[in-house]
């Protein structure tokens, strides 16, 4: 229901019905009661509103009357509470409750003034005899509402009416404001000699009736009418904060000789600041406020619309023409991209007919006319990012100082200068991690919901900087943007045909999508927008990123491999994408990508990244996709349990086909060890070349891990060979690498860096981060055997940097260096971390034999040396009972048993198929025996233990450490 009073009282119901309430009485009660919606008015102020200062007798009974007869009408509004009545309605319902709040909130705001004043019916409080006080108060609040609107649209390009003011000044001559008001309108209109004859005609008013000279406000303006100033042109505000981050750009539209450059990039990436440093004595022209892009270049050059006579058109475009004809002037035009048409169509216009001008443009596409020389704003980069926000963090807390979550946040944001602006203005609420945390918990958009409230409303939120952009979009191209923003990271030009249908040039245009060669991406930002927007074809997505992994895996095992991980690697967030899709929605589909994306996880490094999806897909095979489920588990380990394991281990054992994904052997095998002994003829892994050099590969190793180094040695150089003439990188690092393995043993140093250097060197070429590490490691167990722990210290931290997680090898080496130094304390403390660090699966009972062996040797101590032994009799693999066996010698001088350490050291040797060059704990051990039972019976002992075959040496090992 609807109430008004600025005019004869009027009453409407809801569906605009008008309601009736009888005589002047009833309505003089009701309209007391509406000036004070909401709130009690007593008895005693209505008899006086009604009746004045002599009301009737039984004034009282009267008005308790006519609220009964209001009641009928207004059923259920009127309330009575023992002092008065009130009218239970919300005040905005009454027209001047409204007209108040309006002109209150929106004083220079001309759209809510003109509101404000449209509420106007007539005289106000008509239907009150005695309310002249309040009907005086509002027509003077309804006066200045008026001037308000007449000033707020004198600041507008297109001016306010002159009629309206001459109408205004003729009511009211004394009101000097409304006369200023007059003589600026007069003056923009070009009407000089009108505006000096209003003035005199106020001051002649003023004079007769008041005896009173003009204000000094109204003196000046006519003073400056005078000597003919036109109104100042527009130049950029003084801004309020520093300028961070864009001095390249600067630079060059400093030196910039075109005549029209037009800075181009998206919402939020600081193109009317770079406007306004580049150009602080332009003219400058927000497009953003209107659609009138003459007009309101007039009004920033201080012509306002239908003026000067003298040009003979009241077109504005050619009024602009005359006046920029013969000046030097840069003209900005900011935000020219909701006006992008008539901006470029203006500008093409000046720039043909006034020789001098020159055109700054902003915009989030090029105004596309020829001679046009663009500036692209690109993020800001990691450096300038985090200058931006430390600078304006510091107008919040002056102490503030960097820390890491500060890149952390401008990364996260990706460089864009006004969400990282938004974001330091919330350190006003939250510490500098906090913020971080929430802004990864909860999200940009909702985290950057607050800035500066005098900005224009596209600026004031992440969200409404996008949202403009978006809101320029056509149908079509809202359709296109949120199917591209499937992609994770870009796509190819492929992808995106194949995906969305067509290239999205039309978004590039407009600063949605950036074009980087032959590839497309956009923003992680407007992604998640425009993924709010419409369900992205994700199924479609999948399929297709499944299809190109499925078609690159042949040729990573070729020389061209290097092209296609580069090609895939440049769509690795797509893989993530989908794979993270298919597990929540399509278990076959993510199945099928684990599996073709082996190889390229593997030789890229990538392993890590894809386990944990790997992880959610377990629970048993899906019919025809065993292969598949056997790559989830190698993928999942550890998270996969003991009946994943099993029952993969089972499928391949059982196996008779060739596999359709060759690597599929090689992560099994590195993840869970040798579970088939896989022979030439063996139909898993087909006839390809480079499937048969695997094969011997796989050959070798068990040859090398059952103790036969001097045959391993030579068929690892067969292996290598057939891994050259393939091409493959990954294979023939892994021959480089193991040869180099066996010739460090030997002692034969140089040719052992030789060959690591040359397979880290091709690792390095494939990405490969996780394999280089595992190389390092291995390296620096040489170089503490060479006694040149400096360097070992340097490979094992460089180990560290290149895997995702810092392994209980690397964590091992820095024990075992610790300990050669003599700092026990943090030798000890590490071979702890180490035994935490050790994942279950293949290779475990070998590291924790390594690790107590280390601390049986640290701190003398029996029982770990025993431990050890049954951990590597647990692993069973040749080298790390060696390694036991020579830690038992060890024990045995604990005891003083120098002939039987003597002999297990030989027994060590026949274990590992050959002595190891270098051993500083062995060296030490052989010392010791020596000196307990002499050079001649140490040797007789050790040559007895190492001339042993494999068999003989376990069966001594048994009985001499039962």
């Amino acid at each position: 229901m609807r109430f008004g009073v600025l005019g004869p009282l009027e009453i409407r119901s809801a569906d605009g019905e008008p309601i009736s309430v009888g005589g002047p009485r009833p309505r003089a009660l009701l309209v007391m009661l509406l000036l004070n919606a909401g709130h009690v008015v007593s008895v005693e102020q209505l008899i006086d509103g009604q009746y004045g200062e002599e009301p009737p007798a039984g004034a009282a009974n009267a008005v308790q009357a006519q609220v009964s007869r209001l009641r009928r009408h207004l059923p259920d509004l009127i309330e009575f509470n023992g002092t008065g009545y009130r009218l239970a309605i919300d005040p905005d319902d009454v027209d001047v409750h409204r007209f108040e709040r309006l002109v209150r909130e929106g004083r220079h705001s001309a759209e809510s003034l003109r509101e404000a004043l449209s509420l106007w019916r007539g005289e106000a409080l008509a239907d009150l005899p005695f309310g002249q006080a309040q009907a005086a108060r509002l027509d003077e609040l309804r006066l200045t509402a008026m001037e308000d609107l007449a000033e707020a649209e004198l600041n507008q390009p297109e001016g306010t009416s002159v009629a309206e003011l001459q109408r205004l000044v003729a009511e009211h001559p004394l009101r000097e404001r409304l006369t200023g008001q007059l003589m600026r309108a007069l003056h923009a209109a070009g009407r000089q000699g009108e505006a000096l004859a209003a003035y005199e005609r106020t001051r002649r008013v003023l004079a007769d009736e008041l005896g009173a000279d003009p204000s000094p406000e109204l003196a000046e303006l006519h003073l400056a009418l005078l000597r003919a100033d036109r109104p100042r042109r527009r130049r950029p505000a003084a801004q309020l904060t520093s300028f961070v981050g864009r001095e390249e750009e600067l630079a060059r539209l400093r030196a910039q000789q075109a005549r029209l450059v037009t800075i181009v990039g998206p919402g939020g990436t600081g193109k009317t600041r770079l406007s306004v440093e580049a150009a602080p004595d332009g003219v400058f022209v927000d497009l953003s406020a209107g659609d009138q892009v003459a007009p309101a270049v007039l009004g920033a050059l201080g012509v306002r619309d239908g003026g000067l006579q003298s040009f003979h058109s009241e077109d504005p475009v050619d009024r602009l023409v005359a006046a920029l004809a013969d000046q030097d002037v840069l003209l900005v035009l900011d935000n020219c991209e909701h006006v992008i048409d008539a901006a470029a169509a203006l500008a093409r216009t000046l720039l043909g007919e006034c020789p001098r001008l020159r055109v700054l443009a902003t915009s989030r596409e090029p105004l596309g006319i020829t001679g046009e020389v663009l500036v692209h704003l690109a993020p800001l980069t990691e450096d300038q990012a985090v200058r931006l926000f430390t600078d304006r963090a510091r107008a919040v807390q002056p102490s503030f100082e960097v820390r890491p979550a500060v890149r952390e946040i401008c990364a996260t944001l990706e460089g864009l200068p006004l969400a990282i602006e938004l974001a330091a203005a919330r350190l006003r609420t939250f510490g500098i991690d906090e913020l971080a945390t929430r802004l990864a918990e909860h999200g940009r958009f909702k985290l950057l919901s607050r800035g500066d409230r005098t900005a224009a409303s596209r600026h004031q939120t992440l969200q409404a900087v996008v949202e403009w952009s978006w809101d320029l979009l056509t149908p079509a191209e809202r359709e296109l943007a949120a199917r591209f923003s499937v992609f994770a990271g870009g796509a190819s030009m492929e992808a995106v045909e194949a995906i969305c249908g067509d290239l999205p040039d039309s978004l590039v245009d407009k600063s949605l999508v950036v074009a980087e060669g032959n590839r497309f991406r956009m923003s992680e930002t407007v992604r998640l927008f425009c993924r709010e927007k419409a369900t992205p074809p994700n199924r479609e997505h999948a399929a297709y990123f499944l299809d190109l992994a499925q078609r690159a895996d042949p040729h990573l095992r070729r020389p061209e491999q290097l092209d296609w991980l580069a090609r895939l690697s440049a769509d690795h967030g797509n893989f993530l994408a989908a794979l993270r899709w298919g597990a929540e929605h399509d278990r076959r589909t993510a199945m099928r990508l684990v599996a073709a994306l082996a190889a390229y996880c593997f030789l890229a490094g990538r392993r890590g990244e894809v386990g944990s999806i790997a992880s959610r897909l377990l629970g048993g095979p899906e019919e025809g996709l065993e292969e598949e489920y056997i790559m989830c588990v190698a993928y999942a380990i550890p998270r996969a349990d003991q009946e994943d394991w099993d029952r993969a281990g089972e499928i391949i054992k059982a196996f008779d086909r060739a596999l359709r994904y060759p690597f599929t052997a090689v992560v099994w095998g590195m993840s869970a060890g040798p579970t088939r002994t896989i022979r030439p003829d063996d139909p898993l892994l087909g006839a390809d070349p480079w499937n048969h050099a695997l094969i011997r590969l796989s050959e070798t190793l068990l040859l090398w891990l059952g103790g036969v180094p001097a045959q391993a040695e030579a068929d690892l150089v067969e292996v290598l060979g057939l891994f050259r003439e393939v091409g493959e990188r990954w294979g023939i690092a892994q021959g480089l690498d193991w040869l180099a393995e066996l010739a460090s043993w030997r002692g034969e140093w140089a040719r052992a860096h030789s060959m690591w250097d040359e397979a880290i060197g091709l690792l390095g070429e494939l990405g490969a981060g996780e394999e280089q590490a595992d190389i390092l490691i291995r390296r620096a167990d040489a170089r503490v055997r060479q006694g040149d722990l400096t360097s070992a210290s340097a490979d094992l931290a460089l180990a560290a940097d290149l895997s995702v997680d810092v392994s209980a090898n690397v964590l091992l080496g820095r024990a075992e260096i610790a300990r050669f130094r003599g700092d026990d304390d943090h030798c000890r403390a590490l071979l702890q971390d180490t035994l935490a660090a050790t994942r279950e699966g293949f290779g475990a009972d070998g590291m924790r034999a390594a690790v107590l062996a280390a601390m049986g040797r640290l701190d003398g101590d029996r029982a770990c040396f025993k431990a050890s032994l049954a951990a590597a009799r647990a692993s069973g693999l040749s080298p790390d009972l060696a390694d036991a066996t020579e830690a038992q010698a060890e024990a045995a001088l604990l005891e003083g048993a120098g002939e039987r350490a003597a002999l297990l050291l030989g027994v060590a040797v026949a274990i590992r198929g050959t002595a190891m060059a270098g051993d500083p704990d062995v060296a030490r051990a052989a010392a010791a025996a020596r000196d307990l039972v002499g050079a001649e019976a140490f040797a007789a002992a050790y040559s007895r233990g190492a001339s042993m075959t494999r068999e003989e040496a376990l069966t001594e090992l048994s009985a001499a450490c039962p």
